[in-house]
Parts: C-alpha cells; structure tokens; sequence
C-alpha cells in the first residue's frame, strides 16, 4: 500500500519540483518583475526613459591578470556568472587594488542628463565584503565613485554604511539605479521599489561596472555574483 501511494505521488511531486526550477529561473524572475512594474509609472523605475543600444562588445570584462578569462568569468544562457578569490591578483599589473571580476560598461561614459542601470542580479549565500555594482568616475577623479552597493554576510548595503536590502542571498532581485546628474543625486530601486536615494559628490564623468570586487573588511574567501538582461536607460532633463 505505501509503495502503491509512493507510486501514484512521485509524478505529482516531479511536476512540482519542475514548476518550482522554472520559477527561480532569471527568464521567469524577469517576467514576475515586469509584471510587478506594471509597464509604466507606478513602480517602474524605467517610465519615462529611452533604453540605450548596448552591443557584446560594451561588456568589457576585468579580471586576475594571471588567470585565464573562462577561469573567472561566464557567460551562458544570457547569465554572465562572476567569481574572484581573496588571494587573486588585480586585474593589472599597473594597480594594487584589491582582486575583482567585473564588467566595465564602455562606449556609454556620461556627464549630463539621467541615467539608469537596471540588471536582474543574484548573490550565493557565502560571499560577503564585495561590491556587486558601482557608478565609477572618470580615471583620475579625485574620488573613484560616487555609489557602490556592497554586500556583507546577505545585507546589500551603499558603501559599507545604510542598508538598502537586508536579505539579498539565493534570490533573483532586480536592481535599478538612477543617477541625476544635474541634481548629483542617485536612488536605488529593489524588485521595483525605491530602497534608498542621496547626494553624491560631483565629477566630470561616470560609467557602470557590476560583477565582483573585493573590498577591505570581511570578505569571503571566494565572491560571486550573476547577471543578466543588463540594461541601461537614459533621458535629457
């Protein structure tokens, strides 16, 4: 009797595990969060702005000088998967910063108008002291960022300091920032709601990375993090 009831529950318990697999996927995240975003203002971060044509080439990928591309980095299934260890190399010989493996956005360096990054991005649990995305300024900048979203035992967090997610790890989220150059002001938008917004220190030009990037306090011996539908968003004032 309990092989037959054992029998007739394994299809329903495989059709189960199938529809919840399909559901974590980044293609069935990305259709839930559309759907929550309502297509248009509401919560929509990205109601009012005009998508900027990104081609392959626009990722340009940094990593461990020493190490092989494939050895750090992926990209299958419109995923781009990111890993570095603490013991890495920087991504030149020229600098001593710490190991990273990122995506620096090139082609589309900005110094006015409004512009947003929007990325579907998920964190393993285990890796903490990385920033998973930063607006950068331009090379020689007195300062090197205006924002970086760090993460620290699954807390996403501006910098080391205020709490933009506090559960970030073993889920699909999609991130938005806005940077309004004018105004010198960013907002960062979780799942389509605005968690966090400031000031930043002005310079005379930005640009986007995301992937990994040790940073200097409790950070785990390996860091990873996972894109996909990176996209990038702009409007004049």
């Amino acid at each position: 009797m309990g092989f037959m009831a054992m029998m007739v529950s394994w299809p329903a318990i495989a059709a189960a595990f199938i529809v919840a697999a399909s559901l974590s996927s980044p293609a069935a995240m990305r259709a839930s969060a559309a759907a929550a975003a309502g297509g248009g203002g509401g919560n929509n971060p990205t109601a009012g702005f005009a998508k900027v044509d990104l081609t392959g080439g626009d990722f340009q990928v940094q990593r461990p000088y020493d190490v092989p591309e494939s050895r750090r980095f992926r990209y299958r299934d419109g995923v781009r998967t990111f890993w570095v260890y603490d013991s890495d190399k920087p991504f030149n010989t020229a600098t001593h910063t710490n190991p990273r493996t990122e995506v620096r956005l090139r082609g589309h360096d900005y110094s006015s108008g409004v512009w947003q990054f929007e990325g579907y991005g998920y964190v393993p649990s285990g890796t903490s002291g990385v920033s998973v995305m930063q607006i950068h300024n331009e090379e020689g900048a007195e300062h090197a960022t205006i924002l970086m979203l760090h993460v620290y035992d699954g807390v996403l967090r501006f910098y080391d300091g205020p709490t933009i997610e506090s559960n970030i790890y073993d889920r699909w989220f999609r991130l938005n920032v806005i940077h309004d150059v004018k105004a010198s002001t960013v907002a960062v938008y979780i799942d389509g709601k605005q968690k966090f917004s400031t000031n930043v220190i002005p310079s005379k030009s930005y640009y986007f990375k995301f992937g990994v990037y040790m940073q200097h306090r409790d950070w785990s011996n390996c860091m990873e993090s996972q894109w996909t539908n990176v996209t990038v968003y702009t409007k004049s004032y």
